[in-house]
């Protein structure tokens, strides 16, 4: 081959190693223009109180009421952990039960249910509503582990084995028990479930502090003072208070009391037929009640 030969074939390939370099610089820059696909975001780790509240098993109703009910936060605030001994009284049809009972059970706690009293005399709806709430729960055991049921009322035994649980919680049950003449009961069967050290939770309607305490709560609302003096005298000292479930915008005073206000919404008195043309406009801006968050401890 000719000098001048072999210097065209040199020529030649450097262009087409040059080539193929602008070709592959322009395909990596292609490359690095196209977008990634957005980062899916990571839910709670499993397992986490913040799991259990976001979790899918929840009906939309129950997690609309978080914004008011602020769960997460009030059960931090009552110390709630993963391996605890909780008792729910009056779990009614499972609103904290939902959350309880899947958090306990991946973390290796227990969960008992005080439900409304049972046996001859019982109510026909709470003993439906305590029916409901066991067969949701047992239906699924992988999510909720297996609960404890127990009962509560006038004439029932412990509502868990004396000395054994954490942490008890009260949520806005205090007035029915007012109105039952078993809230020094309640009390006591609290505390002596609760091991020394144990916190009783409370969340309550809150009654205005100048306002006169009606004994059987009628209207829904107790004093934030008359809790206090319940508590201290089953032998609980108080520990601190919280404005977690406040809400300033609740004047408590309507017309069937705090039944008025979401989520029973009532537009007659209990037990009557619900009234049409009862205009629920005010009572709906207002959300759900102002309610006290108390933290009591049996002592050491």
């Amino acid at each position: 081959m000719s000098e001048r030969s072999t210097r065209r074939a040199v020529l030649a390939g450097a262009c087409m190693a040059a080539f193929a370099g602008l070709a592959a610089c322009g395909k990596k820059e292609e490359k690095a223009a196209t977008p990634e696909a957005p980062a899916v975001p990571a839910g709670p780790p499993e397992g986490s109180l913040e799991w259990a509240v976001a979790g899918a098993w929840r009906s939309a109703p129950d997690k609309a009421r978080d914004v008011w009910r602020h769960p997460v936060e009030t059960l931090r605030f009552f110390g709630l952990q993963p391996k605890m001994t909780v008792v729910d009284f009056w779990p009614g049809s499972g609103w904290y039960a939902e959350i309880l009972a899947p958090y306990l059970n991946k973390g290796g706690g227990t969960l008992y249910l005080a439900g409304f009293a049972e046996g001859p005399a019982a109510d026909p709806a709470q003993l439906a509503i305590n029916n409901a709430l066991k067969a949701r729960l047992e239906a699924d055991k992988k999510l909720y582990g297996t609960v404890q049921f127990s009962a509560f009322g006038a004439g029932t035994g412990p509502v868990a084995p004396a000395g054994t649980a954490d942490l008890v919680l009260f949520m806005r049950y205090i007035q029915s028990w007012m109105a039952s003449g078993i809230a020094e009961k309640a009390f006591a069967d609290a505390y002596a479930a609760l091991r020394p050290g144990g916190i009783l939770g409370v969340e309550q309607h809150r009654l205005q502090p100048d306002e006169d305490q009606d004994p059987a709560a009628a209207n829904g609302y107790v004093q934030e003072a008359f809790v206090k003096q319940l508590a201290a005298e089953a032998g609980f000292v108080f520990v601190e208070a919280s404005e977690i479930n406040a809400n300033p915008a609740d004047t408590k005073d309507h017309p069937f009391g705090v039944e008025t206000l979401a989520p029973r919404r009532l537009t007659a008195p209990m037990g009557e037929p619900a009234n049409p043309e009862f205009d629920r406009t005010k009572y709906d801006a207002i959300g759900e009640s102002d309610r006290m968050t108390l933290k009591f401890r049996k002592p050491e």
